[in-house]
């Protein structure tokens, strides 16, 4: 088969490697398309290197047709999917464990389904795994309300009952991710952010940014709050009085997706099959598809991503 492989430069070649040995608890997929996510923006760099079981090119969610599946497994040969994955996703063919390969929501295409699992399960795991879930009255605060990520966490927000308030860098997001539910939208190169949430202080706050803001947004957190690092994008490094974690009693969380175990992304996986496939059939919550790119054209598809463009998900498609 062919992948879409990074070579001793990190350059993208589209070249032929050896097809996956499909294990027993295995799915064998055909893959039909893949998405981007910012992981492979970072893969791509050389800073984020696929788990060791899973193949080293870039590619976290696919969807795809079943070549082969075992006995007992939800779906079989000729079923049409959508599969979470460890990596390897740019390729024309990947063997995945049964428990991450579910089937497509009723009445989505292959790009759509290809756009769901990483993003929805992101977020899953984190306001409803990590936080504990929310309440009516609840704030929720998420950067980069116009990202895959962002998209999904704010729709999730609402279906709890939570006020939420989210950054934007552009007008046209703005109105998008209102439309969406989001109730304060703040774009960050110009509006008061730290004003805002003084005003709202957060119950749940999704960190994708850091950075030296993080630390002043942190302290306005309501007692118990929970504030979940998922990335630095703004850097590394800010301030926090260690006195307000423990006075407020506030929890600062540290999550990822990649890094969990087989056994993980399956139960998250099936939950968010379980609960939200059909408010995706009947289109109750979307991921909006912003760009389609065959997969020869992987690195203008990187490029979207790496200029912020995007409000939603680009997609590869790969037949």
């Amino acid at each position: 088969m062919k992948a879409m492989i990074l070579d001793e430069k990190l350059n993208f070649l589209w070249t032929d490697v050896a097809d996956p040995v499909r294990k027993a608890d295995e799915v064998l997929i055909e893959v039909h398309a893949a998405a981007v996510n910012r992981a492979d923006l970072m893969q791509k760099d050389g800073c984020y290197s696929s788990p060791p079981d899973w193949p080293q090119w870039c590619g976290l969610e696919v969807a795809g047709v079943v070549l082969e599946a075992p006995a007992d497994a939800e779906v079989k040969a000729g079923d049409k999917v959508c599969a979470l994955v460890g990596g390897g996703g740019y390729s024309e063919k990947i063997a995945v464990p049964a428990g991450m390969v579910v089937p497509i929501p009723e009445g989505l295409s292959m790009v759509e389904a290809a756009s769901i699992p990483e993003v929805w399960c992101t977020a899953y795991l984190n306001l409803v795994l990590e936080a504990g879930g929310m309440n009516p009255g609840d704030v929720f605060y998420m950067q980069a309300g116009a990202s895959g990520v962002g998209l999904a966490v704010i729709q999730l927000a609402k279906t709890m009952g939570a006020k939420v308030i989210t950054t934007i860098d552009a007008p046209e997001k703005a109105e998008f991710v209102k439309k969406l539910g989001a109730d304060v939208v703040l774009d960050y190169r110009t509006d008061d952010v730290l004003a805002a949430i003084k005003a709202n202080p957060p119950t749940v706050a999704l960190d994708c940014i850091g950075g030296k803001l993080m630390g002043e947004c942190f302290k306005e957190m309501v007692f118990g709050g929970r504030w979940i690092m998922i990335a630095t994008m703004a850097g590394a490094e800010t301030n926090i009085n260690l006195e307000t974690v423990w006075r407020k009693r506030i929890r600062l969380i540290g999550s990822t997706l990649r890094s969990r175990t087989s056994e993980e992304k399956c139960r998250i996986m099936q939950a968010l099959k379980t609960k939200f496939w059909p408010l995706f059939s009947e289109r109750k919550l979307i991921s909006n598809i912003y760009a389609v790119y065959p997969i020869s054209e992987v690195e203008a598809a990187h490029g979207v991503l790496r200029r912020a463009e995007n409000i939603g998900k680009v997609v590869l498609t790969l037949r």
